[in-house]
């Protein structure tokens, strides 16, 4: 008895493939010149990047930002991605002197950073749009840090010895 049961179900699914099949030829013919939606994720997986530690055991790495690469540090510890205004501004971000209203505690103490929208930033293979993310004032930063509103927007990321692995 199981066996037909099993039988006949993938009769219906050759059935329903292939009906699907025909319809998309029929459709294929009357639409050859439309262009080709690709999807942006890749059957073959998740993407992975894998980053090694420097000697004290951070994590720097280029990202984009506006088709300009910075170099920030993965910064698991930073709420957000808090870009320096010099690296902001190398990416096209020059907030008003009026938006530095976000107050931050830096390990200086309280600053007012300015609030603002990545539309897109990318670390090698993975992309995350529109990232929330501070710009600091003129010299309070020296380092774009690379937070949480960027890593938690991934797959998941995790410590692999003396290797960060990020996936998407």
């Amino acid at each position: 008895m199981f066996k037909y049961i099993v039988a006949i179900g993938a009769l219906v699914f050759v059935v329903q493939a292939t009906s699907q099949f025909q319809a998309k030829q029929a459709g294929a013919a009357e639409s050859a010149n439309a262009p080709v939606k690709v999807a942006a994720a890749t059957a073959s997986g998740p993407r992975v990047v894998a980053l090694k530690g420097d000697s004290r055991g951070h994590f720097h790495n280029d990202i984009q930002i506006n088709g300009q690469f910075i170099t920030a540090l993965i910064d698991t510890g930073a709420s957000i991605v808090a870009m320096s205004a010099e690296d902001a501004k190398k990416a096209g971000i020059v907030p008003a002197k009026k938006d530095y209203t976000m107050p931050v505690q830096t390990a200086n103490g309280l600053a007012h950073a300015a609030r603002v929208r990545i539309p897109e930033l990318r670390l090698q293979s993975l992309v995350v749009r529109d990232v929330e993310a501070a710009v600091m004032p003129p010299g309070a930063l020296q380092t774009t840090l690379l937070g949480m509103s960027f890593l938690k927007r991934l797959g998941s990321f995790e410590m692999s010895g003396a290797t960060l692995v990020l996936k998407q």
